[in-house]
């Protein structure tokens, strides 16, 4: 590294803890709401430890609790510029809401930071490699890993989703057979659903346990449900909340409902195998045709081609 990268990499540094001494400092520092407040609800009563809903901690772990409060500006920052609020809350939400938008936002924030120090790395290697120093390559290199990273834990958001549905769609015909066999057996719905969140354990099955706690708190089992089909994108289980709703609220059968569902699930599965396969044996022409059909050909002209060489001389 040269002594010129060095000083403008100390110099940066130096800025950047000036920069957040300042801003952080007592005379610069904004008031929040809470510190406004935080003085007259000094002798408010502490609830017990047993009331407590556990506090979630993401992906990242003890990382949330210490990086919140420093943290804080960047992703109040990183909010007002991606935007897209209600998207990423409707996903988290998909995926049973393990964590809230604000912890989504500070792992953005950390893959962001992680990504802009891989992207100054790759500046240096770059400038190391070249024998010149650059500063506009370097900032390129580092925004560029940053956006990669902010972007990245939105598409891995994306990933963890469409994985979740994905095994939800495949456990839901075991799932509505077990429903069809307990209404069939005499188990009204909230029982059916008890017994088959017992039995089972994936992911369709904690979502029908946590809908069957929401409804035994006081909510209704249909509007239970229908959070339940709204949290998802899955059009099945639209449906499977749809046939339950209009067996409860009118008496037509469950069973033959549950399991005229499971037999259209399966055969979709069907479909998307035969689409997958077609899709999977176009993909394998590509190799045929660009590979071993040129080599074929090859080796079939070739000792003709000699021939005629020899020849004309």
């Amino acid at each position: 590294m040269t002594p010129l990268l060095s000083g403008m990499l100390l110099g940066l540094a130096a800025a950047v803890g000036l920069l957040l001494v300042l801003s952080h400092a007592p005379p610069l520092r904004p008031i929040r709401l809470h510190d406004r407040l935080a003085p007259y609800l000094v002798d408010a009563p502490q609830v017990s430890r047993l009331l407590r809903s556990p506090e979630r901690t993401g992906s990242l772990g003890l990382a949330h609790a210490l990086l919140r409060p420093v943290l804080g500006d960047a992703v109040r920052v990183l909010d007002r510029f991606v935007g897209g609020r209600s998207s990423v809350k409707r996903r988290l939400d998909g995926l049973g809401g393990r964590l809230s938008v604000e912890e989504f936002r500070i792992e953005q924030v950390v893959w962001g930071a992680l990504g802009l120090g891989g992207g100054a790395v790759l500046g240096v290697l770059f400038a190391g490699l070249t024998g010149t120093v650059n500063p506009l390559s370097l900032v390129l290199f580092s925004i560029g890993g940053l956006t990669a990273g902010v972007v990245g834990r939105d598409w891995w958001l994306s990933q963890q989703l469409a994985r979740r549905e994905s095994t939800m769609l495949a456990e839901f015909p075991v799932v509505a057979e077990l429903l069809a066999l307990a209404v069939t057996a005499g188990e009204g719905p909230v029982g059916a659903i008890d017994r088959v969140c017992r039995l089972t354990g994936g992911e369709l099955g904690r979502e029908l346990a946590s809908t069957l706690a929401t409804a035994r708190s006081g909510v209704s089992l249909v509007d239970a449900l229908q959070a339940l089909a709204d949290r998802t994108s899955l059009e099945v289980l639209s449906r499977f909340v749809d046939g339950i709703v209009v067996a409860t609220e009118r008496g037509t059968p469950l069973a033959d409902v549950l399991r005229a569902q499971a037999a259209d699930v399966r055969e979709a599965g069907k479909r998307r195998l035969l689409e997958a396969g077609g899709r999977k044996e176009i993909a394998m022409m590509v190799p045929v045709v660009f590979l071993v059909l040129p080599v074929t050909v090859l080796f079939a002209l070739y000792p003709g081609l000699v021939s005629i060489v020899r020849l004309a001389q």
